[in-house]
């Protein structure tokens, strides 16, 4: 019977970008900096990070803070829509609009979310095969990081709509063999300073 351990995996937004989302501000450099050295002294074994220049650029600049981890570049680690939920999923009150949100994304991008979302599952969640823990960083994008803490907690599937993860903070959710998954932190962005915190996140929700 082949052994599994737990795999802890590291979910990181990007940092700060710029207007056109080309690149990180000076204010998104700095914040991937900051992360890079939050996780200097853990034992991560991997970078995987999606094909924006965002996510990239915030990547590289957390693994230059790192001793020789390598870094991957990954689609399912993209930004995309993981799931568009019906309107029975959605409260009343807000369904049109959450639904119109949704609706102003490519069509190309709606239609190959849910594969990608999928494949980011397959890959990057559950215990690993092996005796020894698994500890890796996903540097994506704001809706993925609500798809996999919806999908740990087992939520229902619309309920990724309403999760926010503001830039360059972390979260970390632990599968271990026979298990639920154990979203250990979310969204903690303590290796901030003040003035570097809750940016990409709605203002009405900066506590």
């Amino acid at each position: 019977m082949t052994k599994t351990a737990a795999r802890y995996l590291y979910l990181a937004r990007h940092g700060e970008a710029t207007a056109d989302e080309s690149a990180l501000t000076d204010d998104g450099r700095r914040q991937a900096v900051l992360l890079g050295e939050r996780l200097r002294k853990t034992p991560l074994t991997a970078i995987h990070h999606g094909p924006l220049a965002r996510a990239e650029q915030t990547a590289r600049l957390i693994g230059d803070r790192l001793d020789g981890v390598p870094l991957r570049m990954s689609p399912p680690a993209g930004d995309y829509i993981p799931y568009i939920p019906r309107r029975e999923e959605l409260p009343a009150e807000s369904a049109d609009a959450m639904l119109g949100f949704l609706a102003r994304f490519p069509a190309e991008e709606r239609e190959q979310g849910p594969g990608l979302a999928a494949e980011a599952v397959a890959r990057f969640t559950g215990p690993v095969e092996g005796d020894q823990p698994r500890h890796e960083l996903v540097v994506t994008h704001n809706f993925l990081i609500a798809w996999l803490v919806r999908e740990a907690l087992d939520a229902p599937k619309g309920r990724w709509m309403g999760i926010n993860q503001a830039n360059a903070a972390l979260t970390v959710i632990r599968y271990a063999p026979g298990r639920a998954p154990a979203v250990l932190c979310f969204n903690d962005t303590g290796h901030l300073p003040e003035e570097l915190r809750w940016t990409g996140f709605p203002p009405e929700l900066h506590v």
